[in-house]
């Protein structure tokens, strides 16, 4: 196979190198397409350009596959845990025994904050979004706790531990904050996800202790979430972190663009949808057809996906888990209309020709529901999941010697000829 592409610009032919990656993936390089040419490409929405080169997350959208470290993430969901596969995206390889010991030691060692960051909570009004305060939190985190040196492995496991272990403290700080209740401490006695549930719901009269099917599933919300290629808050990551600027900072950056409507906030609108159609007591069928109509305001949430084209292999994961979390907690009348709505898209052609099938937002919001998670917390439930796939990607252009600050380029369409008009003489 030809290892360069010809192009031909206004007459001239130009031989560029084509990279492949290792699942077969073709790129042309361009990186010098502007020397060599004078042209550079114009791609909106970035849909067709390979911005890195990375070892972490494999997705094959029309087949329907996710890898993390090329490890299918049914095998990890049947097999591992969040921590676990926490630990195989951020260093690349699957713990040894005595890998999971230091680092659950680690985990446990830096779950608390610092006593000094709790004053901050008291200066955000009682109406802030839990994202903003997260967000806020953990770039303070780079004041309390300066970032050391992570040239070595074992530096980066304490500042990734620091990092991973905090997050959970912070978002049930600022949960606890939200509806005026005690910041509850972390026990040093529980698992990760059990000690954030926890800090979460526990009072100081009262301990909450979850069942193993809610600790199982949320274990799997948080790692089909832990990473997924090139999106836009990991993108933002990485492009925060090739500045240099330190793991805090670029993770908080990735905690902004999480917090958009389009991003991280698709469950929530997810269960909007539902509790819409069951208030007002839409039958399913017409709310399809609602849909299928393009009636004004009417959105099937949820469904279809921007990578996958098949299918989305997390949401079989998660239907599964929600069935089973549901049924332990005493179910929930928006899991029938959920059930209905996808069974009536998946046997309908319209939706069968769009590829628009359940994607993992669609159930993840019932499990976060079924929990007692509030819908303003489920965009936090989501950053913690996403942590170690952000923390990944940062360590990748850390580690890179050859990493240069991104910059992309752009088609200037302004004005060419704007005239300084003294402000005496502005209308």
């Amino acid at each position: 196979m030809s290892h360069t592409c010809r192009i031909e610009l206004d007459g001239t032919s130009y031989d560029f190198p084509v990279v492949e990656g290792t699942e077969n993936e073709l790129a042309i390089d361009i990186s010098k397409l502007r020397d060599t040419t004078g042209y550079i490409t114009l791609d909106d929405g970035y849909g067709n350009t390979g911005s890195c080169k990375s070892a972490i997350t494999y997705i094959d959208g029309d087949a329907g596959i996710l890898r993390y470290r090329g490890i299918p993430i049914e095998t990890l969901a049947e097999h591992s845990s969040f921590i676990e596969a926490a630990w195989l995206v951020i260093f690349g390889k699957l713990q040894t025994p005595a890998d999971r010991d230091r680092f659950s030691d680690l985990l446990t060692e830096n779950s608390a904050m610092p006593l000094s960051m709790r004053k901050h909570f008291d200066a955000f009004p009682p109406n802030a979004h839990p994202m903003a305060i997260l967000s806020a939190m953990i770039n303070t985190l780079s004041v309390h706790e300066p970032q050391a040196d992570t040239h070595n492995e074992a530096a980066m496991e304490v500042v990734a531990a620091r990092l991973l272990s905090k997050v959970r403290t912070i978002a049930a700080a600022s949960y606890k904050s939200s509806i005026d209740q005690a910041i509850m401490h972390p026990r040093y006695d529980l698992k990760y996800v059990d000690n954030f549930l926890h800090m979460m719901f526990s009072q100081p009269y009262h301990e909450y202790h979850p069942t193993p099917e809610v600790s199982r599933a949320l274990n799997l919300f948080l790692l089909l979430h832990a990473d997924h290629e090139q999106n836009c808050s990991t993108s933002t990551v990485r492009m925060v972190a090739s500045s240099q600027a330190n793991m805090y900072a670029s993770c908080a950056a990735g905690v902004c663009a999480l917090w958009g409507p389009l991003h991280g906030g698709a469950n929530v609108a997810v269960i909007e949808m539902l509790e819409e159609i069951k208030r007002r007591d839409i039958p399913v069928k017409e709310y399809v057809r609602k849909v299928k109509d393009k009636e004004d305001g009417v959105k099937l949430m949820g469904f279809g996906h921007r990578v996958y084209k098949n299918f989305d292999p997390r949401s079989k994961i998660l239907r599964e888990a929600a069935e089973k979390v549901l049924a332990q907690t005493g179910g929930d009348p928006l899991l029938d209309i959920a059930y209905e709505l996808a069974d009536a898209a998946l046997n309908d052609d319209y939706f069968i020709e769009r590829k628009l099938y359940p994607n993992v937002d669609f159930y993840s919001g019932m499990i976060l529901r079924a929990i007692g998670i509030p819908t303003n917390m489920f965009t936090v439930m989501f950053a913690i999941g996403r942590m170690p796939g952000w923390i990944a990607n940062w360590k990748e252009i850390h580690d890179d010697p050859k990493s240069r600050i991104y910059r992309p380029r752009q088609i200037y369409i302004g004005d060419t000829d704007g005239q300084w008009v003294p402000r005496d003489q502005r209308g």
